[in-house]
This record gives structure tokens, C-alpha cells and sequence, in this order.
């Protein structure tokens, strides 16, 4: 177990640190990372037995799939099927606190993210640490870290206190800095077409169906 302290101001001396970290998920590893959201618990999505064991990490039930981090909105797409309403959201809101269900793309059709083979939620984050990380990394699994059904977890010690050495690499803010506000994403589920929100946060149910709606109207 790694322990690295990371200034989202000054990501470009966390070399170190975010080397650790993805050499760490190269090698089917777990590791805990800053979003703007909450802080993340991360594997391969390729590597089902490092997303089995993210699963046993955080006491999730296979029911509730892992969503995936990407870098970019085109990266996203590699992962999920875009269509035009999810683009017209993703111009909104990404990089940011929505997470779009979409269909999954041939790529990710035999990755292991639970009980629901065929959807996959995407986002593009919006934070220089994690940003960095999926930079070298390309799209990972990551969800919230804290164990299945309990608050978010911000603080170094009671990361560590939840999952030991199940992770491999911490990336935890520096002392002083403030944590990630302790609100997951917004997600939206497009699979039926306009957009169904199954979890607000940030980002309000108002915002999201004003963005598509407007949107699908400019294109008539």
C-alpha cells in the first residue's frame, strides 16, 4: 500500500504519484482517487478480476453496475455508444458531474461491471488529479469510495480505515486542502432515449431535461 499526498492546483508535481497509480491499475490493482465529486475507488475495466475485487472492496452488489471514468468526451464514446442526445449533454455538462447510461460500445461489451451487460455509465471528470490519471490511463472503472449504502468516505484516515490494503495506491489531498464535497454525480440514463434521471446531484433533473430538450429543438 501506497500512500501519495496530491495538490489539485499543482498537478504537474504528482508525477510520482500518479505514475504509482497507473502502474498500479495496468497491473489489475486497486487505488483511491480525487474527483470533483466524491473520491473514487478505480480498477481496469478490462481486468475482470480487478473489477471483481473492486466489488469485494467496497461490499457492492453485482446488481448495481461500476460506472467508467474517461479523459475525454471521445474517449467516453469508445465505451458508450453516442447518440445525438448524449452528445448534446456531454457539450453541456462534461467535463463534470453527469454520468450518461448509454449502450455499450463493441469495446466494452465483455468488460465485467456487474449483473447488466449491455449499459454502461460514462463520465468525464472535472479534476486535475483525476484527469492526469486518465491521461495515462484511458477510461477506468471508478465509483464512489465507501462501502455499499454508507456516506462517502474524505478524509485520508477514514479511506484507509475502510479499505486497507485492498487498495494499492491512495491518492489523497494534500493536509489544508478541501475535500471533495461528498455529492456523486448526477447520472441520467439515455438507453430509452430522452434522458431518465435515476440519481440527482450536482447537476438538478431540471438542468438535464432544459439541456436535451433545448437542444432536440434547435434540430427540428
Amino acid at each position: 500500500m501506497e500512500i501519495f499526498e496530491v495538490d489539485p492546483a499543482r498537478p504537474e508535481i504528482a508525477d510520482e504519484a500518479i505514475d504509482a497509480a497507473a502502474a498500479a491499475l495496468v497491473a489489475g490493482k486497486l487505488v483511491v482517487l480525487p474527483t470533483e465529486t466524491v473520491y473514487g475507488i478505480a480498477a481496469r475495466p478490462d481486468h475482470e478480476s480487478a473489477t471483481r475485487d473492486l466489488f469485494e472492496a467496497k461490499r457492492r452488489p453485482a446488481g448495481l453496475n461500476l460506472p467508467v471514468l474517461a479523459p475525454t468526451s471521445e474517449s467516453a464514446w469508445t465505451v458508450g455508444v453516442r447518440t445525438e442526445g448524449a452528445g448534446s449533454l456531454a457539450s453541456e455538462f462534461w467535463p463534470g458531474a453527469l454520468t450518461l447510461v448509454l449502450r455499450r460500445t463493441e469495446i466494452a461489451r465483455d468488460w465485467y461491471l456487474g449483473e447488466e451487460p449491455q449499459t454502461v455509465g460514462v463520465r468525464v471528470p472535472d479534476h486535475p488529479i483525476a484527469s492526469h490519471l486518465l491521461a495515462r490511463t484511458g477510461p477506468i472503472v471508478a465509483t464512489s469510495a465507501n462501502l455499499s449504502g454508507q456516506p462517502p468516505l474524505n478524509s485520508r484516515e477514514d479511506l484507509v480505515g475502510a479499505f486497507g490494503n485492498a487498495v494499492a495506491v491512495y491518492l489523497v489531498l494534500a493536509p489544508g486542502l478541501p475535500a471533495p464535497h461528498g455529492q456523486a454525480s448526477t447520472v441520467a440514463d439515455l438507453t430509452g432515449g430522452a434522458p431518465k434521471v435515476l440519481r440527482e446531484g450536482p447537476i438538478s433533473e431540471a438542468s438535464v431535461h432544459s439541456a436535451f430538450f433545448r437542444e432536440a429543438q434547435a434540430t427540428r
